[in-house]
């Protein structure tokens, strides 16, 4: 029985053909390749690596089976997402088998993630990926301008957005320098345009007398491919390396892009920026005249509690006191002066005499040479006598300005003379305090130049 069945089994193996395994390998390869040339799949992603080629190798999988794949960079470079461990996707593709280790896998050609949009999750992992890296720090955030002087645009050319923000900005405050610098806000292109805008204004800024104070990036509301350009990474680092203050203005209220989150100010809308950097020219003037009241009524404020003070010094007893020897010392002064007077007076009479005494006895001798020796005497005793009253002329008025300066500084009238005024009651007797007086009382009011009387109102 034994031999029978091997010359059997050798007749079957001498009747088929006998492969190598390349041959079975290139056989199997052309197999899949034909018959899975396009299929869909849907896994979770595991055991994810972005070569440095660019390439993208995973392995997709399920409950029960796994499935290697390989996405090449000159497919994955049109995907707006990255596939992350645990992402449940959907991926188009054909079979093939890597002869090297006799492994098949997936080519994908398309990928999309599974219940999320694939914009939506490019969004959300580009707001994680440059919110690590500070990107969006609130300490980087710049005021902007409360008076800018040029406002720099970036926008498209075309459209109701540039019109509608020109006109108000005209409206609310026509001497403001505007430059516009137009680009495309949507498609493969748009993004470099935005970018290199922005970096444009910032260069521009360096000249002299070409200094741009805020840039305005916007467009108009879309869907989140048309704003995609605003959440692509480069128009993000633009703005964050800008050195003037940016406004994001992308889309309506409900429209968010990443430039958003790294912008100095985001706006609701293009139009909400305008009127977000522009400041009315009247509400400024309304603000002028607000500080300007406001400095008026704390000028008045200082003035009165001044006043105050002066009176309560010119109330105080120490002032009455002052003001009682100041009176003295004039009155001192006055008598000095007469006195002095009196006796410069009496001096020259006395001179006056004995020169005219001197006189008549030369004029009664009649010898000429007693008369020329008197006359001599006499003249060499009127200079003595000249320059004795001279000097004590000069003596007698060096004190009488030394006194008189003591007085003034200490004179009443010299006080009188800044402004105050001294009040006294019909008895002569100075005031001090405003209780001392009664309603309808007569009192003299001493200024400068004289006295006035004046009858008390009520308090």
């Amino acid at each position: 029985m034994t031999k029978p069945r091997s010359r059997l089994l050798e007749s079957l193996f001498a009747e088929q053909r006998i492969f190598s395994v390349s041959e079975l390998t290139d056989r199997v390869k052309d197999t899949l390749e034909i018959e899975f040339s396009s299929v869909q799949v849907q896994g979770e992603i595991s055991n994810y690596k972005r070569a440095a080629s660019g390439h993208w190798y995973f392995t997709l999988r399920d409950e029960h089976a796994q499935l290697r794949a390989v996405f090449f960079r000159q497919w994955n470079r049109l995907q707006r997402f990255e596939p992350e461990n645990g992402l449940e996707v959907r991926v188009r593709g054909g079979l093939s088998v890597y002869a090297e280790r006799g492994d098949y896998q997936l080519m994908v050609e398309m990928m999309e993630p599974v219940g999320v949009g694939a914009l939506q999750l490019a969004f959300e992992q580009q707001v994680r990926r440059l919110a690590a890296e500070g990107l969006f720090d609130e300490a980087h955030k710049r005021p902007l301008p409360m008076l800018p002087r040029r406002i720099g645009i970036v926008t498209s050319p075309v459209g109701a957005v540039i019109q509608d923000m020109l006109r108000i900005l005209e409206r609310r405050n026509p001497h403001i320098d505007i430059i516009i610098v137009p680009v495309r806000v949507q498609g493969n292109t748009a993004a470099g345009e935005i970018a290199d805008a922005i970096r444009l204004l910032n260069k521009y800024s360096k000249r002299k007398g070409s200094e741009t104070d805020v840039i305005i990036v916007g467009r108009g509301g879309g869907s989140i491919e048309d704003l995609w350009a605003f959440n692509e990474e480069q128009v993000v680092r633009a703005i964050y390396n800008s050195e003037i203050p940016v406004i994001s203005a992308v889309g309506h209220e409900t429209d968010y892009t990443v430039a958003d989150f790294a912008a100095d100010f985001r706006a609701p809308t293009p139009s909400a920026a305008a009127e977000i950097v522009a400041p009315e020219a009247a509400d400024l003037r309304a603000r002028i005249e607000d500080l300007r009241a406001s400095l008026s009524r704390a000028m008045s404020y200082y003035l009165l509690q001044r006043r105050m003070q002066l009176r309560d010094l010119t109330e105080s007893r120490g002032f009455a006191e002052i003001v009682g020897a100041v009176y003295s010392l004039s009155q001192r002064r006055r008598e000095l002066e007469e006195r002095a007077t009196r006796a410069v007076q009496a001096n020259l009479q006395r001179a006056r005499a004995r020169l005219e005494n001197a006189q008549r006895r030369l004029e009664a001798a009649d010898f000429h040479a007693p008369i020329m020796l008197g006359r001599t005497r006499f003249e060499a005793l009127e200079q003595r006598l000249e320059r004795a009253i001279r000097l004590r002329l000069e003596r007698r008025r060096y004190q009488l300005a030394v006194s008189t300066n003591k007085l003034d500084m200490l004179s009443p009238l010299a006080v009188l003379g800044r402004g105050y005024a001294l009040v006294k009651d019909e008895a002569g007797h100075l005031i001090t305090r405003a209780d001392s007086l009664a309603a309808g009382q007569q009192v003299r009011v001493r200024f400068e130049d004289g006295e006035i009387g004046c009858q008390v109102n009520e308090n």
